[in-house]
């Protein structure tokens, strides 16, 4: 059980991560300081420093948390019962609608631009984030392929196919504001076209 000590400092650590995702968001990394996330919080700069030694350190904790968040949100465990279609079909909803939403395109662009001038930051989002989520899909393909409800030789890859199917038609526009947040109805659309490309190509022949 946690001490009353860690719960307070993991809050504190939780409400300064909240403030500066806000300054970051607002000034980007090379504007914002340490000085104004402190200001901001309402406590000192060397509190701040109790937690973070780094705008940089502090920069990663943030992009690794929404990393976790994004995860948690997506990639959640399928319910007894469910076989690939309903389980692809799901997350392919959570996917789009979250790795598409304006809110996490505003963090997409701000950490990209970081990651030309701190390529670990890159390294660590990508890691946290994209190859971790993955990971996760990754695992239910093999656990489908093991129980003949696919034919996949590398899960891996075949996880990252349908991630890429459910959001590459509409990833460059939205990146580039060139399009608004998608419809429900074109969340929809992608994502049973995703999964059924996805089940033609990997389902099980001759059956």
């Amino acid at each position: 059980m946690l001490s009353k000590a860690r719960l307070d400092r993991d809050a504190r650590r939780d409400a300064i991560l909240d403030v500066a995702q806000d300054v970051f968001l607002e000034e980007g990394f090379a504007a914002a300081s340490m000085s104004s996330i402190a200001a901001r919080l309402g406590g000192s700069k060397g509190t701040l420093y109790n937690y973070f030694k780094s705008k940089d350190e502090l920069f990663e904790a943030y992009v690794l948390r929404r990393c976790v968040l994004n995860l948690d949100d997506i990639y959640v465990v399928r319910a007894e019962g469910e076989g690939p279609r309903e389980v692809l079909t799901r997350l392919g909803r959570a996917y789009v609608g979250r790795v598409l939403s304006d809110e996490n395109l505003r963090h997409f662009r701000l950490i990209i631009a970081e990651a030309e001038r701190s390529p670990e930051i890159g390294r660590a989002f990508y890691e946290a984030g994209p190859l971790k989520g993955a990971g996760r899909l990754a695992r239910h393909i093999s656990e489908w392929a093991a129980a003949g409800k696919l034919q996949v030789d590398d899960p891996m890859r075949a996880a990252h196919q349908f991630l890429a199917l459910c959001q590459n038609r509409y990833f460059k526009e939205r990146l580039t504001n060139y399009a608004p947040e998608l419809t429900p109805e074109q969340i929809e659309t992608e994502v049973t076209g995703a999964v059924e490309t996805f089940l033609r190509a990997f389902g099980p022949r001759g059956g």
